[in-house]
């Protein structure tokens, strides 16, 4: 009764992250923009690397986790950007790393460099490796053929992005990937074809007071023209060291998110993430941890705060 239970609960997450094993769901979105939009690459204005590690419905067998690792920096031509994103995502037997190099060219809108407008264009291009080890599921028929066959399979990526964003604003809209990847499981079994998500988000800051500032900002994922992602968030920023936030993904999770610039070049940021569902029983919420250092500033050795 316990494994029927347990396997229940199971296929229950599955089905809710299916879209997210085939496009990794983030909390921290507006902190690790490079990971959804390849337009992002180059807007920290300077070498910047980011890693993320985040581990959904802690408790439940097979839950999701997710790992990324990212850079970018302009080049001595600014108007380029060059950037890399690694991404392994993981949901029960299923196993999937993406590797994309990216390129990004940025139209500067205004020449004051304290205030810049910049609107860029990225496209990314790599490859994905999928793995399910479906033969390593302890299933009631062994011989069930649906189960008996696994499946390694590399396909190529390809994705672009736009991204507008300012000192105190900006808007992306993406497609990380677009092409149609279908994994072959033979005649006589279900073909898998990957996801081709449509990314739209955007956020502003609001400045309260001399040390307090607001920024909502918000996420929409399209699948198929349907929402399968809603992310409504609002940080409050004290003194641009302290970002204390709340997101609300709806029908599915609250997120509390804290971020800390510990130093001029180093900021870290934690998220928490409780189900708002009835399986929330089981479910003991989501962890995301984040890392980011840039490593060069530009050559006046102005630092300006980062909102996004």
């Amino acid at each position: 009764m316990k494994r029927t239970l347990l396997l229940f609960f199971f296929i229950l997450i599955l089905s809710d992250f299916s879209t997210a094993q085939q496009q990794a769901t983030y909390a921290q979105y507006m902190f690790n923009g490079l990971a959804i939009n390849p337009a992002y690459a180059g807007s920290h204005g300077a070498l910047s690397a980011t890693a993320l590690i985040r581990y959904q419905s802690v408790g439940v067998p097979g839950a999701p986790n997710t790992q990324t690792i990212s850079a970018h920096s302009p080049l001595n031509n600014e108007k380029v950007a060059l950037g890399m994103l690694i991404i392994h995502d993981k949901i029960g037997v299923i196993d999937q790393v993406g590797v994309n190099a990216i390129y990004a060219y940025r139209l500067f809108l205004s020449s004051n460099n304290d205030s810049p407008k910049v609107l860029s264009f990225g496209l990314q291009a790599g490859f994905s490796t999928y793995r399910a080890e479906y033969s390593q599921l302890d299933i009631y028929h062994p011989t069930d053929p649906s189960f008996t066959q696994d499946i390694t399979q590399t396909m190529p990526a390809f994705g672009f992005g736009i991204y507008y964003y300012s000192d105190k604003f900006y808007a992306g809209l993406s497609a990380p990937n677009l092409m149609y990847n279908v994994f072959d499981r033979g005649e006589e079994l279900e073909t898998i074809v990957q996801s081709n998500p449509i990314i739209l988000n955007s956020g502003y800051v609001f400045t309260l007071s001399r040390l307090m500032k607001l920024r909502p900002n918000f996420l929409l994922k399209l699948l198929d023209q349907k929402v399968v992602e809603l992310d409504l968030n609002a940080n409050i920023s004290f003194d641009d060291v302290l970002w204390l936030g709340v997101s609300y993904q709806v029908s599915s999770s609250v997120n509390l998110l804290a971020e800390v610039q510990i130093t001029n070049q180093l900021r870290i940021g934690y998220s928490y993430a409780f189900r708002t569902s009835t399986i929330n029983r089981v479910d003991l919420g989501s962890h995301e941890f984040m890392i980011n250092y840039r490593f060069k500033y530009p050559k006046s050795g102005v630092v300006t705060p980062r909102h996004f």
